[in-house]
């Protein structure tokens, strides 16, 4: 599999899919700053790092991509333990 690509421009690196934990307000967000995320090796030290009474949660997500604002997103595929 080549990956996503989230640029429009034809030479742009494939962002991939990737273990994070994300901390979010809201478990129903799409996508979140790239800041509010630290990649993982696995999922199992995903969800070993994830604290949701504090927000932490264990996802998969591709990215980072940069918004219309400028800023650099990651998008949530799945979340594993909202």
């Amino acid at each position: 599999m080549r990956g996503y690509s989230l640029d429009p421009h034809p030479s742009a690196n494939a962002a991939k899919e990737e273990f994070a934990v994300v901390l979010i307000p809201r478990v129903n967000r799409g996508r979140v700053p790239a800041n509010n995320v630290e990649i993982v090796s696995d999922l199992q030290t995903a969800m070993d790092q994830s604290n949701p009474d504090k927000n932490f949660y264990a996802a998969k997500v591709v990215g980072p991509a940069r918004s219309s604002e400028g800023m650099f997103l990651y998008y949530i595929l799945e979340m594993y333990n909202a």
